[in-house]
């Protein structure tokens, strides 16, 4: 199951967003965008349709952006595993497994900057 939330937002302007894409698309080969949300969830439809829009301007492969559908109970696929307790819920990974940067929900930036600016953080470790 696909999640409409998903579907990047035709009106979102990259060019307002010119940093963050910029460092989504120099990672996009590297990195696995594992994505918990539900089409239900009010949080999701504010927040992914931005997020995936990015994404798309940033040029990231569909097989490094993995959909993880939840229902109202907030059960699904790697929940557990990655201890999602809030939705949305979207974890950057390496190549290797490692985590790389963690969206919750509430943060106070959108996804795209907020991971972006994690990416870049973690790029910049020695």
């Amino acid at each position: 199951m696909e999640l409409e939330t998903l579907r990047p937002n035709p009106a979102w302007d990259a060019a307002s967003y010119e940093e963050s894409v910029n460092v989504l698309e120099s990672h996009r080969d590297e990195l696995t965008y594992r994505v918990w949300g539900g089409d239900w969830c009010k949080d999701c439809r504010a927040l992914l349709p931005d997020f995936a829009a990015a994404l798309d301007a940033a040029g990231v492969p569909d097989d490094r952006i993995d959909e993880r559908p939840v229902d109202r109970e907030k059960d699904g696929p790697g929940v557990e595993a990655y201890d999602v307790a809030y939705i949305p819920t979207i974890v950057v990974e390496s190549n290797d497994g490692d985590e790389v940067a963690r969206f919750v929900e509430d943060e106070s930036v959108p996804p795209a900057i907020y991971l972006a600016d994690a990416i870049a953080a973690w790029a910049e470790r020695p």
